[in-house]
C-alpha cells in the first residue's frame, strides 16, 4: 500500500521507481490516498498502480478497508510467478 502524501518524496515518484526497477516492478501497488481528484487517480493508474482506494478519514472505517484490502490481495488475487 502506498500513500501519495509521504515525507520527502511524492508517492507518484515512489510508484515510478517501483515500476522502473526490475526487482520490484511486479509487486502489486495499491494507492491508499485521501485524494478523490480524477487527475490523481488517472496518474496513479498510468504509472502502474494496481488499485486506487480512497482512504477513509474515520479510524474504524479505515481499519475495515485495510482488512478488506489484505483479504483480497492475500486470498483472492493471483500474483505473477
Amino acid at each position: 500500500m502506498l500513500d501519495l502524501k509521504i515525507p520527502r518524496r511524492d508517492g507518484f515518484e515512489v510508484l515510478k521507481y517501483i515500476r522502473s526497477n526490475v526487482r520490484t516492478k511486479l509487486i502489486p501497488v495499491i494507492i491508499l490516498a485521501s485524494s478523490t481528484e480524477e487527475k490523481d487517480i488517472k496518474r496513479a493508474y498510468s504509472l502502474g498502480a494496481n488499485s486506487y482506494i480512497r482512504k477513509p478519514v474515520d479510524y474504524k472505517k479505515f481499519h475495515v478497508v485495510t482488512q478488506e484490502i489484505g483479504s483480497y490481495w492475500l486470498m483472492l488475487n493471483e500474483n505473477p510467478v
